[in-house]
């Protein structure tokens, strides 16, 4: 699996990271650092959650995060 991780800068000075495939899956962080960060821990938790409901395939799993 890989995921791109978008981020901007908001007007207030805020940086929201947000994975586009994953949705909801979108944070806030005080440096572009802090949101990539926030936002692929998030992400990890979702997709643990999907293996553990059935929705995901529990095989081996590989995830890459690529910062557009």
């Amino acid at each position: 699996m890989i995921f791109d991780i978008e981020i901007e800068q908001e007007e207030d000075g805020r940086w929201i990271a947000e994975i586009p495939e994953l949705s909801g899956v979108m944070l806030y962080g005080q440096t572009p650092e802090e949101a990539r960060a926030k936002v692929q821990a998030l992400a990890l938790r979702v997709l643990a959650e999907r293996i553990e409901s059935g929705e995901t395939q529990p095989e081996l799993v590989s995830v890459t995060f690529n910062a557009a």
